[in-house]
């Protein structure tokens, strides 16, 4: 019998995450701040702040970005963007715990747009399973053992799942992704969308799917969302669309995958949005 997609299991198939941790112990010439640089790829950077404190720190930014967190707490980056971690409170000596996130999935750039500004994330007390999962990571780190490089990389990918599901219990309250998955009427349109996006969806038939009328299904998802359906739903397509294009899909293929109604509609979305993105690749150069 099929397993029914839940909130996250349709995100996370797009996203197909793959997680490296790393550990970075103290410098025994006292210098405790460690730079990373910005990665050309759709990643995120998260560091496990176990004890004590630490301040995340963009460089390059305009105007400069400060951040601190208290343990336990995750300080959170996008891989585009330079940044130091800087130990604070005699944190210098403990090792750093980190995670590289890399989204090889289509569906990465709506997981990134969450993290325009870095984040930090408190983790309560209830918090059971993170906490335990932590806490596995440094007796690995503490006390290193055969195949401890491939086991707290899979100890990692839990981490992330655990991390989202967090999230999503606690979204922010300015709207998005994470607020859209925490509502229950809005989360089971975006799992049909997510899980089907070839489908011939129509604002009623994702009315129908969150159990509401379509005007309500419609205001309640432009204000939980910050964009109407029809527009997320064009966005999703498209980034599909256009990770098929980039890994040797066909035209044709691509838009049967991603729900586009023939080749000539794809060619044109592309083409706008290569057209769309140029002004922006060129002043980033």
């Amino acid at each position: 019998m099929p397993v029914k997609p839940d909130r996250l299991s349709a995100l996370l198939r797009g996203l197909a995450p793959r997680v490296e941790m790393s550990t970075v112990l103290p410098q025994k010439d006292g210098a405790a701040d460690v730079h990373f640089a910005a990665c050309g790829v759709p990643m995120l950077y998260l560091h496990v702040i176990s004890n004590g404190m630490a301040q995340l720190l963009r460089t390059g930014a305009a105007p400069a970005t400060a951040l601190q967190a208290s343990a336990p707490a995750f300080l959170i980056c996008r891989g585009d963007q330079a940044h130091d971690l800087v130990p604070r409170d005699g944190n210098a000596q403990a090792p750093l715990i980190s995670a590289r996130v890399f989204l090889e999935g289509p569906v990465a750039p709506l997981l990134l747009a969450e993290f325009v500004q870095p984040r930090a994330v408190p983790l309560a007390a209830e918090e059971s399973l993170l906490q335990h999962l932590l806490a596995l990571v440094r007796s690995e780190v503490r006390e290193p053992r055969c195949g401890q490089g491939a086991l707290i990389n899979r100890v990692g990918e839990i981490i992330f799942i655990a991390l989202l599901r967090h999230l999503v219990a606690h979204p922010a309250a300015h709207g998005g992704l994470f607020n859209g998955l925490a509502d229950p009427r809005i989360a089971s349109a975006l799992v049909a969308m997510h899980d089907a996006p070839q489908n011939d969806w129509t604002l009623h038939s994702l009315a129908q799917h969150a159990g509401m009328s379509r005007t309500a299904f419609a205001v309640r998802f432009r204000d939980t969302m910050n964009s109407p359906p029809g527009k997320y739903l064009n966005t999703l397509r498209l980034q599909i669309a256009q990770r098929a294009v980039q890994s040797g899909q066909g035209l044709k293929a691509a838009a049967s995958a991603s729900g586009f109604s023939n080749v000539s509609a794809l060619s044109r979305v592309l083409s706008k949005a290569r057209t769309l993105s140029r002004p922006r690749a060129q002043a980033d150069a």
